[in-house]
C-alpha cells in the first residue's frame, strides 16, 4: 500500500494521481486488499505465495479517454499497471506481485455493435449481462466461463482458456473463436492496435502483459432453449464411455458435458441428494430438441436420469455449469477447503482408453473430475483427480503419475504465463510484449521474456503444459511418413 512505499515511490504515485484529474482513484487499504485478490485461493500453493501482495492504488476508468490518460500518466511517472476484471481468475492473473496500480475495467462496459453473427463489446462488460442482452436478439455467446455472473469479457479472454460451450466450439485459442481484440500500447502516446484472425492469440491468455484490452469482437451462436440434465451411473467406466460417445456425437447440441466420479457428487452440498451414493455423475446442458436423444444414449450405457430442468431451474439451486470446471472444486471446498487438483488435458486419439488405463492408479482414493471439450476439431477432456493437499511432494507425485499415463499437466499453482503452460510463449509473443509495453510496466512478473528466467513463484512441479495443436500435427505427420 502507499504508506509502505519508499519516499521516491510515494512521490511518483502522488504525481501520477495528480495527473489523473477526476478519474476515480482509491488508496483505501480495505479496498486494495479486496481488489488484489482473485480465485487463486483454490490453490494451496498460491494461497501461500500470494499472501500479502497488495496494490498501491486502484483506478476505475469509464471511458477510452480515461484509459489513455491513465496510460500516459503511468509512463510519465513509471507506475506499474495491472488490469483487473471481475477477479475470478484461478492463477493470480490480476494479483499484483510487486505493488503497482490496479486498473478496474468494470466501469468501461457495454456493447459497441451486434450483428446476426458477431458482437463487439468494451473490455469491462459483464459476461452474464452481455449474454442476457444478446438473447433479446435470439443469440448467445459461443463460450463463457462458469463464473460469468462476475467475469468481464476482457478478463475471460486475457486469462481464460475455455468453458461453457467448449464441448461444441473448442478452446478459446481454436481458430474462429475470437474475431478481434483491440488494445492500447503502454507508451507516452498510446497506440491503438487491433488483432484479427490468428494474431488474436498474441493477446489471448497473456494475462494483460502486452497492452490494455479495450474492445473484443466474438462470433455468436443461436440462443437455444437449454435443458439441464443430470445422469447417475453405477460406475466410472460406464459414465466415461457415455461421455466419450456423447461428446463425439456432433449432431447433438451440447453446451456442457461434465463427469464427476463418486463420491464427488456427495461432496457437493446441494447435489448430494440428487445423485445416489456410490454413483458417478454425468451432467449435460443439451438443447431442448435433443434432450430425448441424450437420455436415450445415457440409458444405453446404464445411466439413469436423476434430474431434468430448464436452464438455471434445477433443484441444486444454481445453474448446472456452476458444478463443473473450476466451480466443481469450489463446490467441494465448501465442505473441505484443503481439496485441490492439477489442471490436466487428456487428448489421446482413444480418449476413453487413455483415461480408462490411468484410472486404476487412483481408483478408490482420488476421484476424477472431467469436462469433455473439443480442441482442434477433436474430443478432449480437461480435469484431474481431486485430492486433499498434504505437501508439494505429494502433488508432484500425482503430476508424475498423470503424465506417465499420457495426460498433459498445466501448472495451475503458479502465476507465470510460461510456467502455467497453457500458452506456448513464442518469439512472436515476446516481440509483441516488447512492442506494446516497451517500459515493462504491465503486470510485472507474469511473463518471462526469456525461457531461462526464474519465476519468483515457481513450484517444484515438473509439468508439461498443453500442446494440443503441435502434438496433433506431429501425430498426423508421423502417420503419413
Amino acid at each position: 500500500m502507499a504508506d509502505s512505499l519508499s519516499k521516491n515511490d510515494a512521490a511518483r504515485l502522488a504525481q501520477f494521481r495528480q495527473a489523473l484529474g477526476t478519474i476515480a482513484y482509491s488508496d483505501d487499504p480495505q479496498t486494495l486488499k479486496a481488489m488484489s485478490r482473485d480465485w487463486s485461493a483454490v490453490s494451496p500453493l498460491l494461497r501461500k505465495s500470494l499472501r500479502g501482495r497488495v496494490a498501491d492504488a486502484l483506478v476505475a476508468p469509464t471511458s477510452r479517454e480515461e484509459i489513455v490518460a491513465i496510460v500516459k500518466a503511468a509512463v510519465a511517472h513509471g507506475i506499474k499497471l495491472i488490469a483487473r476484471g471481475g477477479g475470478t481468475a484461478n492463477y493470480g492473473q490480476s494479483v499484483p506481485l510487486d505493488g503497482g496500480v490496479l486498473v478496474d475495467f468494470r466501469g468501461f462496459s457495454g456493447i459497441v455493435d451486434v450483428t446476426p453473427t458477431h458482437v463487439r463489446a468494451r473490455a469491462g462488460t459483464n459476461m452474464e449481462a452481455l449474454d442476457a442482452e444478446l438473447r433479446k436478439h435470439g443469440l448467445e455467446l459461443r463460450i463463457h466461463p462458469s463464473t460469468r455472473h462476475a467475469s468481464t469479457l476482457s478478463g475471460f479472454i486475457a486469462g481464460g482458456s475455455g468453458g461453457i460451450g467448449s464441448i461444441r466450439y473448442g478452446l478459446l485459442r481454436d481458430r474462429g473463436n475470437i474475431s478481434a481484440i483491440e488494445l492500447l500500447s503502454i507508451e507516452a502516446e498510446p497506440q491503438t492496435v487491433e488483432l484479427r484472425g490468428k494474431a488474436t492469440g498474441l493477446a489471448h491468455h497473456a494475462y494483460g502483459t502486452n497492452g490494455l484490452i479495450t474492445e473484443i469482437e466474438l462470433p455468436l451462436a443461436p440462443a437455444w432453449e437449454w435443458r439441464e440434465t443430470v445422469f447417475a451411473f453405477p460406475d466410472f467406466a460406464s459414465a466415461l464411455a457415455c461421455g466419450a460417445r456423447a461428446g463425439s456425437e456432433d449432431a447433438l447440441l451440447l453446451k456442457v458435458l461434465s463427469l464427476q466420479e463418486s463420491p464427488i457428487p456427495q461432496w457437493m452440498p446441494t447435489m448430494a441428494g440428487i445423485v445416489p451414493a456410490g454413483h458417478t455423475m454425468l451432467s449435460a446442458m443439451v438443447a431442448k430438441q435433443h434432450r430425448d436423444e441424450l437420455v436415450e444414449l445415457a440409458e444405453e450405457f446404464g445411466g439413469k436420469l436423476a434430474s431434468d430442468a430448464g436452464e438455471g431451474q434445477g433443484p441444486y439451486g444454481e445453474p448446472l455449469y456452476k458444478f463443473c470446471y473450476g466451480h466443481s472444486l469450489a463446490q467441494v471446498q465448501k465442505g473441505n477447503p484443503k481439496f485441490t487438483s492439477v489442471q490436466t488435458l487428456f487428448a489421446g486419439a482413444d480418449l476413453k482408453r487413455q483415461i480408462g488405463d490411468l484410472h486404476p492408479i487412483f481408483a478408490g482414493r482420488l476421484p476424477f473430475r472431467l469436462e469433455f471439450q473439443k480442441s482442434q476439431g477433436r474430443l478432449v477432456a480437461v480435469g484431474s483427480p481431486l485430492f486433499v493437499y498434504e505437501s508439494e511432494a505429494q502433488m508432484a507425485a500425482i503430476v508424475a503419475q498423470i503424465q506417465a499415463g499420457g495426460g498433459q499437466v498445466a501448472n495451475s499453482h503458479t502465476t507465470s504465463v510460461r510456467a502455467v503452460g497453457m500458452k506456448v510463449v513464442s518469439d512472436a509473443d515476446i516481440a509483441f510484449v516488447r512492442r506494446m509495453d516497451p517500459h515493462g510496466l504491465l503486470n510485472p512478473g507474469k511473463i518471462d521474456l526469456a525461457a531461462d528466467e526464474t519465476d519468483a513463484l515457481k513450484t517444484g512441479l515438473a509439468t508439461s503444459g498443453w500442446h494440443v495443436e503441435e502434438r496433433s500435427e506431429r501425430a498426423s505427420e508421423d502417420r503419413t511418413a
